[in-house]
């Protein structure tokens, strides 16, 4: 990891993201870069990166296994793919809350026969293949990690075993009701990629961009 560029995508944020991001420099090669819309600070941080491998978490994401990151590496090089991702749970959630996201992983392997959904809370994209499909669509307004996956092979994508961890923060400021909604009408219109640079009234219900 001392050897591993480290970008933080900061879009604005008040909860000394920066500060704590930066005081880890004497173990991490990391920058603080400006952000934005999560396909926007996406793709500024891969447009700074020279590795062979790209990869793009969220801000509320832990990893609980300390391999993750070397099997999905490690997939990548054996099979060949150009993105992997892998399950969420969520950590401190209610009932509905782990369901929901339970509900959302098996989605996710049904959906990867058809067409690749791969979660943007942890991507790790092949470089040379991000930039050939032109990164994240910075139009979409939401969605953007499956407005991008969806466009890979199913032969190239891939799901590797274990899980991140997250917060039910969605769910908190959007509900789980308004949240099943959205999460059905982008099913409905997944080949409807308009739909996506739409004002979905996302942001607002689910506050301010978060840091990427």
């Amino acid at each position: 990891m001392p050897d591993t560029k480290v970008y933080v995508a900061d879009a604005g944020s008040t909860d000394s993201t920066r500060d704590i991001a930066l005081s880890y420099l004497g173990r991490l090669d990391i920058a603080v870069i400006p952000g934005g819309l999560p396909s926007v600070g996406r793709n500024a941080g891969a447009r700074l990166a020279d590795s062979s491998y790209v990869l793009f978490l969220d801000a509320d994401v832990e990893l609980p296994d300390p391999a993750q990151v070397r099997r999905a590496v490690t997939a990548m090089r054996r099979r060949k793919l150009f993105c992997v991702t892998t399950s969420i749970v969520c950590r401190d959630g209610s009932l509905t809350d782990k369901f929901l996201y339970a509900t959302n992983n098996v989605m996710q392997r049904i959906g990867t026969w058809m067409k690749p959904f791969g979660t943007g809370m942890f991507l790790l994209f092949d470089k040379e293949e991000f930039d050939r499909l032109g990164g994240f669509n910075e139009r979409a307004l939401f969605a953007e990690d499956y407005l991008l996956t969806k466009k890979i092979s199913p032969l190239r994508f891939g799901i590797i075993r274990g899980h991140i961890l997250t917060t039910n923060r969605r769910f908190r400021k959007m509900g789980h009701s308004q949240m099943i909604w959205l999460y059905f009408k982008t099913m409905m219109n997944s080949w409807n990629d308009s739909y996506f640079l739409r004002d979905q009234e996302y942001w607002d219900k689910t506050h301010t961009q978060e840091n990427q």
